[in-house]
């Protein structure tokens, strides 16, 4: 093979007839055991799911890199501009400092900014045995314009999870959840107040069946925002619906994740963002979750990169029962801020 211009052939030497027939006993046996382990199937389904996020994201940047770098609107503070100026010069109007549109973009779920969390989530003292749920979700924001008036920004939540032992003589269990894509779309021209409205998707991409359920579903989800000084505040709200599986089991949940920021000087803010939940299809008294709690994060440069951190932590008040008793959530959101025009 070539190797820097210059023709390249390897040495090869002789090998002994008799190696593949004296190692296919050892190779058969080493890969059996792989096969009998637990911990390798969970490291392979994590890898599956892990690849398919990462293709996911990928794709979906490649497709809206060229068209939102020409057609997405630019933003000003905490809101999605109205109209482009032809210049600073021209109008007499600052651009946006690289700092509000960071805010911007990490905390304004209809941000007309491309970018990337990687939400970690774990579920304290769940299920029988009291141990600890973890739910890595990647979640994709890509915004698109479809015209001079309307925005359509996409969410797409790829979950992976880890369960632990939830019986005596049970097995942990991890792979990829059900993905859920959100389209919503907004005025371009907003007021004060942002709103964003559209469908969801359920699909059937759950690796394990105790890590969702396979089923086409879909709903609706809405989400409000505004801004007021320190403060942005708001909530994201969907009802999720899906067919009944072999098991008899279907989706029917409601979920509301209001979120309040209040953000100080050098992009620290504290935070509260609990996703609240009802399971329609549950027994009376065992239908909701409500955790209350908060934390604290920071909008900051690795590079030239902008990223956002935030740690939370909430006490679940209301759960079902073997619910988990309080929830940890990390985050690190990747922000791809478009340079202003000139």
């Amino acid at each position: 093979m070539p190797l820097n211009n210059v023709s390249y052939t390897p040495k090869v030497e002789p090998i002994d007839p008799d190696l593949d027939r004296r190692l296919e006993p050892i190779i058969d046996l080493w890969q059996e055991k792989i096969r009998q382990s637990p911990m390798a199937n969970v490291a392979v389904q994590m890898l599956r799911a892990i690849g398919l996020g990462g293709l996911i994201v990928a794709t979906t940047l490649g497709a809206a890199g060229s068209s939102f770098a020409q057609s997405a609107p630019p933003m000003t503070g905490s809101t999605i501009a109205v109209t482009k100026p032809a210049s600073t010069a021209q109008t007499g109007e600052a651009a946006p400092s690289a700092d509000s549109a960071a805010k911007n973009a990490a905390q304004n779920p209809l941000a007309s900014t491309i970018s990337v969390p990687f939400q970690n989530n774990t579920f304290y003292d769940a299920g029988p045995e009291e141990g600890a749920v973890n739910a890595m979700i990647v979640e994709p924001v890509i915004p698109f314009r479809l015209g001079a008036n309307v925005n359509l920004i996409t969410r797409t939540i790829v979950p992976i999870i880890r369960l632990p032992r939830f019986e005596a003589g049970g097995n942990s269990v991890g792979g990829l959840g059900n993905i859920q894509p959100q389209f919503y779309l907004s005025p371009s021209h907003p007021g004060k107040i942002i709103w964003g409205l559209g469908p969801q998707l359920w699909l059937p991409t759950a690796t394990d069946d105790r890590l969702g359920i396979n089923e086409f579903g879909g709903g609706v989800a809405g989400v409000i925002v505004t801004s007021r000084g320190h403060f942005m505040l708001g909530s994201l709200v969907n009802n999720m619906w899906t067919g009944r599986n072999d098991r008899d089991e279907k989706v029917n949940e409601f979920t509301l994740n209001p979120f309040v920021f209040y953000n100080f000087a050098k992009g620290w803010y504290v935070v509260s963002s609990p996703v609240i939940t009802a399971d329609w299809t549950a027994q009376p008294g065992e239908k909701w979750t409500v955790p209350v709690g908060g934390g604290a994060g920071r909008i900051f440069k690795a590079g030239a990169q902008p990223l956002n951190a935030r740690v939370q932590v909430w006490k679940d008040v209301k759960t079902p029962t073997f619910g988990q008793s309080w929830t940890m959530q990390a985050q690190v959101q990747v922000l791809f801020i478009r340079k202003p025009q000139r």
